[in-house]
């Protein structure tokens, strides 16, 4: 079928996002179709316009961007038995070229969780990727157990608002750098001590930790990353490692992830969710149009949204 849809026809920009009608692959016998509510902007949204991954996707055009979705399924394969037209769901989808800046777009059934009733189209969206990134580098990466104490960056961002909250969730003892601005909405949500960025350096507040999570990469950052770790922690980044022969020497396990769909680990959130123990932090939303795209990504290529940026399909 046909889908409006948000797509780029070649790597660029935020001048090459483009609203068209794509056709979409025709429905496998274990996929469903998800009428889109609501999307969110990830970094690898900007990262793959711009061309940066094209070795590790190498797709024909046109590209259509984005990989959370929340919405309503309005058509199931002949193979597909635990889901039917209406349900509300949300997913991480899998990362193909056919994503979801579009009104319709193509799920795998095992991939998909139902959003919680008390949990709003755009709130479902802005979890999938940001927050299973958060769950996996915690606890499948960072082995993060009760009692321990984890230094997350950048905790006003999308990964970092969720992984404050299950760190807590854990029981473990966190720090997390942040503008002075955002000190007190990260407290709200779990932080036990928030380090200002500008004015303060972490590794002189920070010592003995298990874990560090690092949403932005770079060289500096991470060895000094390294000088706050215990010996065997553990230093996980959403980049890669710069320097792995000084983990090495310091003994730290230190490695790039990248995120793995995970429906199970989904089903976890939407629990917490539905419990009110963990929520999304939504910084803006905008309108599924070439415009409310390009706004989106121009806020997300700063790195200093707070939350999630959201985009509805209402």
């Amino acid at each position: 079928m046909d889908t409006r849809a948000i797509i780029i026809n070649q790597y660029g920009g935020k001048e090459q996002l483009q609203e068209r009608n794509v056709s979409l692959p025709e429905l496998a016998k274990n996929q469903v179709l998800v009428r889109v509510r609501a999307t969110s902007i990830n970094p690898i949204d900007w990262k793959l316009r711009e061309g940066y991954l094209q070795q590790k996707y190498p797709w024909n055009f046109p590209i259509i961007l984005g990989w959370d979705v929340a919405g309503v399924i309005e058509e199931v394969g002949s193979d597909v038995t635990q889901w039917q037209v209406g349900d509300q769901v949300f997913a991480r989808p899998a990362t193909t070229r056919f994503g979801t800046y579009a009104d319709y777009t193509v799920v795998d059934e095992n991939l998909l969780v139902k959003i919680p009733e008390n949990i709003s189209y755009k709130e479902a969206a802005a979890v999938p990727l940001a927050g299973l990134t958060a769950y996996q580098v915690l606890f499948d990466h960072g082995k993060l157990q009760a009692g321990q104490k984890v230094l997350i960056h950048a905790g006003s961002g999308g990964v970092g608002t969720f992984a404050i909250q299950l760190a807590k969730l854990q029981g473990a003892y966190v720090y997390t750098t942040a503008s002075k601005k955002n000190h007190e909405l990260l407290k709200s949500l779990g932080a036990d001590e928030t380090i200002d960025y500008h004015t303060t350096d972490f590794e002189k507040i920070v010592s003995q930790a298990d874990l560090v999570i690092d949403a932005l990469g770079g060289s500096e950052m991470q060895q000094k990353s390294m000088e706050v770790l215990k010996p065997d922690g553990y230093l996980i980044s959403l980049a890669s490692i710069e320097n792995e022969n000084l983990a090495k020497e310091k003994q730290i396990n230190a490695k790039g992830i990248w995120l793995d769909e995970n429906s199970e680990q989904l089903q976890v959130l939407a629990g917490y969710m539905k419990t009110g123990k963990l929520k999304s932090i939504i910084a803006t939303t905008y309108p599924l149009t070439q415009k409310g795209i390009y706004q989106a990504h121009e806020l997300s290529e700063t790195n200093h949204a707070v939350g999630k940026i959201v985009i509805s399909n209402d």
